[in-house]
C-alpha cells in the first residue's frame, strides 16, 4: 500500500511534465515562427538566417551572394522587404538553390557574380530545402523561448535611428585606413587561383536557376561589387568576370549599380567598408525601384 501514493506521484509529475509541453507547444503555435531558430542559434550565423528565411513571410527582394555581398545590411535598404542571404565564405549559387527550392519565391533574386570558385554546399540545400526542412517537435518550445530572449536583448533600431545614423556616416569623407597588408595577402590569393573550371560549372547551374525561376513568375538579374583596382586586375577576378560575362552577354539580365569609385573604400581591397556598402545599398535601391514599379 506504501507504494500506492508514490506510483500517484510519478503519474502526477508526469501529467504536468505532459500539459507543460502541450501548453509551451501552443503558445509556440500562438507566436507564430518567426521565433523558432535551430539549436545553433547563438553559435551558427547561416543556420540563423536561413531558419528565418525559411520561417518568415517570402521577401518581395532577395540577395545571394558570398562575403562581398553579406555587408550590404538588410537595415540600410530604404526598398522594404529585402532579405540578404549571402553566405560569408560560401557561393552565390548555393542560396539561390535553396530559394528557388522554396514553394513561393520573392519578386526579384538578385545573384552576385564576383564570386564563382566555390562549390555548391549540397548538404545546405539538401537541410533547407522546403520538402525536407523539419522543426523537431520537442525542442520548439525551448526554441521558442530563447528566440523570444535573443530578440528581447537585440531589439533592432527603428527606421528613423538608422536613416539618422546612415546620414551621418556618409556625411563623413572616405576612411583612407592603410590596408596594404590585407591587399597584398589578398592578392597572392586571388593570382595563385584559377576558377575557370568552378566558375564554368556554376554559370551553367545559374542558367538552369534562371529558367526554373522566371518561369515561376520571379525576376532573376545579376550583380556585381566593385573590388579595388589592384585586386580587379587579379586572376581570379579577370577570370572570372570574363566567364560570367561570356554566359551572360545580355546587358538586360544585369542589375545596374551605378557609383563613383572615388568615394569607395575596401576594409581588405575586397570587402566594401561600411560607407561604401550604403552608397552601393543605395544604388541598388534606385535600380530595385524601376524592377518594382510603383508601389
Amino acid at each position: 500500500m506504501r507504494g500506492r501514493p508514490t506510483i500517484f506521484w510519478f503519474a502526477k509529475c508526469g501529467i504536468g511534465v505532459v500539459a507543460l509541453l502541450l501548453a509551451c507547444g501552443g503558445a509556440t503555435a500562438w507566436f507564430g515562427s518567426k521565433l523558432l531558430l535551430s539549436s545553433m542559434s547563438t553559435r551558427d550565423g547561416t543556420q540563423i538566417t536561413f531558419n528565418r528565411y525559411i520561417q518568415d513571410p517570402v521577401p518581395d527582394v532577395v540577395l545571394v551572394g558570398s562575403s562581398v555581398t553579406f555587408r550590404l545590411k538588410e537595415e540600410h535598404f530604404g526598398t522594404p522587404r529585402v532579405r540578404n542571404l549571402a553566405l560569408a565564405g560560401g557561393s552565390p549559387v548555393t542560396g539561390l538553390e535553396i530559394v528557388a527550392n522554396q514553394r513561393q519565391l520573392p519578386k526579384i533574386i538578385l545573384v552576385e557574380a564576383n564570386v564563382l570558385s566555390r562549390s555548391v554546399d549540397l548538404a545546405l540545400v539538401e537541410k533547407y530545402s522546403k520538402a525536407s526542412f523539419t522543426e523537431p517537435l520537442f525542442f520548439r518550445p525551448v526554441r521558442t523561448a530563447v528566440a523570444a530572449y535573443e530578440n528581447w536583448l537585440h531589439t533592432p533600431l527603428g527606421h528613423e535611428e538608422v536613416s539618422a545614423g546612415l546620414r551621418q556616416l556618409l556625411k563623413q569623407p572616405p576612411n583612407d585606413f592603410d590596408n596594404h597588408v590585407y591587399r597584398e595577402r589578398a592578392l597572392r590569393e586571388l593570382n595563385a587561383e584559377d576558377p575557370s573550371v568552378a566558375a564554368q560549372e556554376n554559370v551553367g547551374r545559374i542558367r538552369e536557376l534562371i529558367s526554373a525561376v522566371e518561369q515561376r513568375g520571379a525576376q532573376l538579374r545579376l550583380f556585381e561589387l566593385p573590388y579595388s583596382a589592384q585586386i580587379e586586375q587579379s586572376r581570379s577576378v579577370r577570370i572570372t568576370h570574363e566567364i560570367i560575362h561570356a554566359g551572360f552577354p545580355d546587358p538586360g539580365r544585369w542589375l545596374h549599380i551605378d557609383y563613383t569609385r572615388s568615394e569607395l573604400r575596401w576594409a581588405d581591397s575586397v570587402h566594401l567598408d561600411d560607407r561604401s556598402a550604403v552608397l552601393l545599398i543605395q544604388s541598388i535601391d534606385r535600380a530595385l525601384a524601376s524592377l518594382l514599379g510603383p508601389r
